[in-house]
């Protein structure tokens, strides 16, 4: 029977590696994803998904549905020698990621930005790269080491010679970069960039790098092809989806420029009816109903579905995000007083062993479930088709109804830490559980935080 037949199915993962899993010609997107899972050891993924290519565009899988939906016929004809190729992608970005709680995935999210560093076009932020690539460099590499001679000039001659080849400025830079500035000019300033960060671990300088990359324009951002009018040939609007909100640029001459940068708490609605999409802002910005159109219904249903759930990911993770930044800041003061006593900052270089299980408990305390998430939506479901019917017919994709979602953000009140238990926490989720024991801070140091905390 068809239904005990089996797919061959490849997932490949941001870090150029790949998993394999066969899969029956019924099954759905969380089959594969719970098969994700088990190789790769990890209980969730986070901040990934499964995506499939689409027109040369990454649409990102929804795990009700059947895998049939996303291949065609093809997959009623497929065999166990062909295999069906998915992909791992990032599908919400992160303000920390220290918010992703396993290393492994942190790892692949890590990789994913390595390589959206390697293709950005945000020329304007050129000193930005330097200090991307040396965080990358001392990830990958570690400590640059310097040579002490007795000659100056030469042991600088010699550090430069050696310098040049340590790394290709292909792996770290984007290709205008380096034909703007030369290879000679990357492969001179970096090292120079690098050093600063000499005696970072590597999970501190993966950290570093996400953060950073933060800041890039056209970093944390997942890019979907619009049109401005139905009939146009070619796609020249990019919709651009991130934690915050959206952006929308316009390709001139190979260049991408930004339009428009709307937060979520800007946008009244998003509506698609086929291949027609519509984005309201709320009244206050005055700005007319923005109308693209989008390569398929098909594409449109699974953009929206892309935007809800970036939305949900934002509220449910931003309580978090918030305290990690405040008591990085304090950890930022924290050094600087003990630098000005003359003690060693070393301690905060240490290894230490991070209790995962405890701080997933934990983090997922004072974030609220995704389920809860203060979004309504109203919407006419376009699920119209029967999953029993035969999967051997065409995609439904011109038949969906009007599709509407609107965003309510009455976001809820903000969160307040009372118990300097929860701060002290939060601390050892910058640090890690320490093998010694007891917390850096006595508990008497994380109270008087708490109370600065309620009076600012």
């Amino acid at each position: 029977m068809r239904t005990m037949q089996k797919r061959q199915v490849c997932i490949l993962l941001p870090n150029k590696q790949h998993l394999d899993c066969a899969v029956k010609v019924r099954s759905r997107g969380h089959e594969v994803l719970n098969s994700v899972l088990k190789q790769l050891d990890v209980s969730e993924l986070q901040v990934l998904g499964l995506a499939v290519l689409r027109d040369n565009e990454y649409l990102f899988v929804d795990l009700e549905q059947k895998l049939s939906k996303y291949f065609g016929k093809r997959w009623n004809r497929g065999s166990l020698s062909i295999p069906f190729i998915l992909f791992l992608r990032v599908q919400y970005h992160v303000e920390s990621g220290r918010l992703i709680l396993s290393s492994k995935v942190q790892q692949l999210y890590y990789a994913e930005l390595r390589q959206k560093v390697l293709h950005s076009q945000s020329r304007h932020q050129e000193a930005l790269f330097f200090q991307l690539a040396a965080s990358a460099l001392q990830a990958e590499v570690g400590d640059l080491e310097l040579r002490q001679g007795s000659d100056e000039e030469e042991d600088e001659e010699g550090q430069e010679r050696k310098h040049r080849h340590y790394f290709l400025p292909e792996d770290y830079f984007p290709p205008w970069l380096i034909k703007q500035r030369g290879r000679d000019f990357v492969l001179q300033q970096c090292p120079v960039v690098h050093v600063e960060l000499r005696g970072l671990s590597h999970s501190q300088a993966v950290l570093q790098f996400i953060k950073e990359a933060g800041s890039l324009q056209d970093g944390p951002i997942t890019f979907y092809r619009m049109r401005r009018e139905k009939k146009d040939m070619r796609s020249s609007v990019l919709l651009g989806v991130t934690l915050k909100g959206v952006h929308i640029y316009q390709e001139v001459e190979g260049k991408q420029c930004r339009l428009h940068d709307f937060s979520w708490t800007d946008i009244d609605r998003f509506t698609f009816q086929g291949c027609r999409f519509e984005i309201s802002a709320v009244g206050s910005l005055c700005l007319p109903k923005l109308v693209y159109y989008s390569p398929s219904a098909f594409h449109s249903k699974h953009v929206l579905k892309h935007l809800i759930d970036t939305h949900r990911v934002h509220i449910s993770t931003r309580d978090a995000a918030s305290y990690i930044h405040k008591l990085e800041d304090m950890e930022g003061q924290q050094q600087s007083d003990l630098q000005a006593l003359s003690l060693t900052s070393q301690f905060y270089r240490e290894a230490y062993i991070c209790d995962t299980k405890r701080l997933t408990q934990r983090l997922q305390s004072l974030t609220s479930s995704m389920s809860d998430s203060s979004i309504a939506v109203e919407t006419n479901p376009a699920w119209s088709k029967d999953d029993d019917e035969d999967d051997d017919d065409e995609e439904e994709e011109e038949g969906y109804s009007v599709t509407e979602f609107e965003f309510c953000v009455d976001e809820p009140e903000e969160f307040l830490v009372d118990n300097p238990a929860e701060v002290s926490w939060l601390a050892e989720l910058l640090h890690g559980a320490s093998v010694d024991g007891p917390s850096v801070l006595p508990s008497s140091y994380w109270a008087a935080v708490t109370m600065e905390m309620k009076q600012s």
